[in-house]
């Protein structure tokens, strides 16, 4: 069924086993009169649909739209779209600076008579904390809670800001330390694949604080580590921008062989692409080796 909704006529509704969703059709695109939209690569209709479904002729436009919907042939010039990602991953290192820049926000609102608690993260936030624990005990059944209890008491007063912040802000979790590293949790734990947002599905995104955010793109989940002041942008609702990119694909066949691994693979193939060039581009992999390449390995590539 289709809704009028989004500028371009796209929106449409799904009936689920859990009620109706809407989401932006890109099939509905390509028959509105842009022909190559179903030949883009994944990564370039990732883009694209978060364009299509933040279009407000503001931070993102439809002209924007319309770039990113031409994909980039051979020649054509390079130009700057935005991407509104779905979430922000932070770990604690560069996380905890930004959750001060929002608090340091309520207080000047505060201070010139505003409502503070209107500060708060636009999209979805979760800071994992995994940089700071020491190892003091190991080898013995209560090493890790000895090790946590002496990173609780070293660092009691970031705890405690953290713990504020969770209770103040909306859209902001904090994941305790001895959880597991950052994008362990991001992969087995946040990540949805696809998220609904009032009664909008869309695929899950994200721009991370660490490089080695690119980890989830291993579950089809597009992302990629930006810095801190990118990172508070998202939080408040703006976008990255980004030239828009060229896609180089690797196709993938057969599989890996016994004594063979990810880790061999990932060198490979880097090896490769810088013999040829491949800088700043999105490379995309596909072929029927995908399937036979564990959720892992898969990871092991993407980062």
């Amino acid at each position: 069924m289709r809704s009028q909704k989004n500028p371009f006529g796209v929106t449409c509704t799904l009936q689920t086993g859990d009620g109706p969703v809407s989401y932006c059709s890109l099939s509905a695109l390509e028959v509105s009169g842009f022909d190559a939209v179903s030949r883009l690569p994944k990564s370039m209709k990732v883009l694209l649909e978060s364009a299509l479904r933040n279009v407000d002729n503001d931070t993102v436009r439809e002209v924007d739209v319309s770039l990113l919907a031409e994909g980039v042939a051979e020649g054509r010039e390079a130009v700057e779209v935005p991407f509104k990602p779905a979430r922000v991953l932070l770990q604690d290192f560069t996380g905890v600076p930004a959750i001060v820049d929002l608090a340091s926000l309520r207080d000047a609102c505060l201070r010139s008579g505003g409502d503070p608690e209107r500060i708060n993260p636009l999209v979805p936030c979760d800071l994992v904390i995994d940089h700071s624990l020491q190892v003091d005990a190991y080898g013995t059944p209560d090493a890790l809670k000895i090790n946590l209890d002496l990173e609780f008491d070293r660092n009691r007063e970031r705890y405690a800001f953290l713990k504020w912040a969770e209770r103040a802000f909306r859209n902001f979790r904090v994941v305790p330390p001895g959880t597991g590293i950052v994008h362990q949790v991001n992969l087995e734990y946040l990540s949805r694949v696809v998220s609904v947002e009032n009664g909008m599905a869309f695929p899950d995104s994200l721009v991370g604080t660490d490089s080695h955010t690119t980890m989830i793109n291993g579950l089809g989940v597009t992302g990629w580590g930006v810095g801190g002041i990118e990172a508070e942008a998202v939080m408040l609702g703006q976008p990255v921008y980004l030239l828009r990119p060229s896609v180089t694909g690797v196709r993938v066949f057969g599989e890996l062989v016994a004594g063979v691994t990810a880790t061999d693979l990932v060198l490979t193939m880097t090896e490769r692409l810088r013999r040829v060039g491949v800088v700043n581009d999105f490379v995309e992999f596909f072929g029927p080796g995908l399937d036979l390449l564990s959720l892992p390995d898969r990871a092991t590539l993407a980062n």
